[in-house]
């Protein structure tokens, strides 16, 4: 493996549209946050952020400037994509959950080649194989059990905490979707509501948790990548595989039963063509979004 001091960083051709690419992805990876059945970890390893991301959590005083420069469009990205979808969320997300998570997965699909690609860049062992597949099967597993064991948990200050470590866990472990879990608990609705609102007892707990629970695994995390790059990078792709496949019995088919259609005003046929076409033009846009980061290379962290 090369040190980092013996790589070359490779800058963008073009600033605007560099910066202008990583507000994009920062809203896209935004919505992953609160959008069921998804990781924003996920959404970051896709998009290519998700190891800068890390290695800057982990070393926060290092190239202090530079990261957070680097990070502003990204940020302000993500403001924009968890606000929004926010608003959706308390509006329209329950009647048309199965549309919006299509196009979500049609990102996933899209991106997928590539992200395979990116695991294997330092070599493929059966053994990294068979870490995808062991982890694949056990998130679908635990989605699948997980779907089954809902439960009510009180808003208040300790809960918007622990939904904000929750959180910033989706981004340190890809795959893992807290939505998921906020639904399982009660609190998603609650939480989605309440940062439509700006209500700051709501948002800044859920802040303070994110931050405490990055400062404690996210280095812990950097060493884990730097040591077992192949194992961990087959690791999530496994994990990415399995949440993809577990949304839909999961979060998509219930979302298209009649009673639930009914109230969208959709027919079973019209919804499962509006979910194929929005899975095929995630598809795309995402093959497409890829093409275009293949002009403005990034910088090799692990």
């Amino acid at each position: 493996m090369q040190n980092l001091s013996e790589k070359t960083e490779l800058k963008p051709q073009n600033p605007v549209i560099d910066w202008i690419i990583r507000m994009v992805k920062g809203v896209i990876i935004g919505i992953g946050f609160i959008l069921p059945g998804l990781s924003g970890g996920v959404l970051a390893v896709i998009f290519g952020l998700y190891d800068k991301i890390l290695k800057f959590l982990a070393n926060i005083k290092e190239d202090f400037i530079k990261n957070v420069l680097f990070f502003i469009p990204v940020g302000i990205g993500m403001a924009i994509g968890i606000f929004l979808f926010s608003v959706v969320v308390e509006k329209a997300f329950g009647k048309y959950a199965a549309i919006f998570i299509c196009l979500f997965v049609g990102f996933v699909i899209g991106t997928f080649p590539s992200l395979y690609r990116t695991a294997g860049k330092q070599g493929r062992k059966t053994k990294d194989i068979l870490i995808m597949l062991i982890s694949a099967l056990v998130l679908f597993g635990l989605m699948m059990l997980g779907e089954k064991q809902l439960m009510d948990v009180a808003p208040g200050i300790l809960s918007w905490l622990g939904s904000g470590a929750l959180i910033s866990l989706g981004l340190i472990v890809p795959g893992m979707s807290p939505s998921n879990f906020l639904i399982y608990f009660g609190l998603y609705d609650k939480m989605a509501s309440g940062i439509k609102d700006l209500d700051l007892s709501v948002i800044i707990p859920l802040i303070v948790g994110a931050v405490i629970c990055v400062l404690l695994f996210a280095k812990l995390a950097a060493h884990l990548f730097r040591k077992y790059y192949s194992g961990m990078y087959h690791f999530i792709l496994g994990m990415v595989i399995g949440s993809s496949v577990a949304i839909f019995p999961a979060i998509v088919f219930p979302a298209l039963k009649p009673e639930v259609l009914s109230a969208a005003g959709l027919s079973i046929a019209g919804a499962v063509l509006l979910c194929i076409a929005m899975l095929i033009a995630g598809t795309v846009a995402s093959y497409l979004f890829s093409k275009v980061e293949e002009k403005h290379p990034r910088e090799d962290i692990f």
